[in-house]
């Protein structure tokens, strides 16, 4: 019996695992990796950099100011994670089946990471738009209940998912280079001794999956920024609406670079956030195999 391989976990196993690693990360990382980022995409200057931008807004509008914004994203980061490690469990069982492997390759991980970024934009979109006309220097919103108030009121329900499109492509880009390159890196590894050695192995690979993921969706989550910072108005055009047309008119008015922006800020949460989810994920997955013993075990 030794030799049987594990039972997968339950979904509910997952969907916590998910939760517990997503609200560790962002508690972590969201001042400078997230705030400061933002501010960053959505200037139309020339850029002042990280610390320019991290400095002007400590001066200018004080420390306190890095938080604005935190609770929908804080709010979101349960729901946000959970989806995405139950999405990547649920289309990477589906893609097994389909395709007749009995263990997980490089293109079935990209594959899954893909379609469970898709699935996952559909859940985030709303709450990245509070969070963004929060995090704009020029918001006046008294907090995250009047934003809804306000776009309901001004765009109607369907304005809550305004860059509805662009998050889709942000998320697709993003898992798929993370997960696919979690896949690559493990296996590029040696193989761990210990349970120290797993978790450092664990940490490694979400770490360059992090920076993988950020280098490829960077410039889609500039033209996100863009797109859910300007309200839209009736007969007015919106400079930014469709995705990849905005990422034209970004490069050509401001330079191809402009398509990076805050991407030093993003890299410096996602390259070790992706560790550190990762790490959590695994070692709260663990706890759960311990705890439900065989099969899972």
């Amino acid at each position: 019996m030794s030799d049987q391989p594990k039972k997968p976990l339950p979904f509910v196993a997952n969907f916590a695992a998910g939760a517990i690693a997503g609200i560790s990360e962002i508690l972590t990382f969201y001042p400078l990796g997230e705030f400061v980022k933002t501010r960053m995409q959505l200037s139309t200057e020339k850029s002042q950099g990280f610390v320019g931008t991290f400095k002007n807004i400590i001066k200018e509008e004080g420390a306190g100011r890095l938080y604005r914004g935190l609770v929908p994203p804080l709010l979101l980061e349960a729901p946000k994670r959970a989806v995405k490690f139950a999405a990547n469990d649920f289309w990477g069982k589906t893609y097994l089946g389909l395709s007749g492997e009995k263990k997980m390759n490089q293109q079935l991980s990209v594959l899954t990471g893909c379609s469970a970024g898709a699935t996952e934009s559909f859940v985030v979109v709303p709450f990245e738009l509070v969070k963004i006309r929060l995090q704009d220097k020029n918001s006046t919103y008294a907090g995250p209940i009047d934003v809804v108030k306000q776009i309901i009121k001004k765009e109607g329900v369907l304005g809550m998912y305004n860059g509805m499109e662009s998050t889709f492509w942000r998320h697709l880009w993003w898992n798929g280079g993370y997960f696919g390159c979690i896949f690559q890196v493990r296996a590029l590894l040696p193989e761990a001794k210990t349970q120290q050695g797993t978790l450092a192995n664990n940490f490694i690979s979400g770490a360059v999956g992090g920076l993988v993921g950020t280098m490829l969706n960077t410039p889609f989550d500039v033209v996100k920024s863009r797109i859910q910072s300007a309200p839209k108005l009736p007969g007015v055009a919106p400079k930014y609406s469709w995705t990849y047309p905005s990422l034209a008119v970004i490069a050509r008015e401001e330079g191809i670079g402009a398509l990076y922006k805050g991407f030093i800020p993003k890299v410096l949460r996602l390259a070790p956030g992706g560790g550190v989810l990762l790490l959590v994920v695994e070692f709260t997955l663990d706890i759960f195999r311990q705890a439900l013993g065989p099969p899972y075990i």
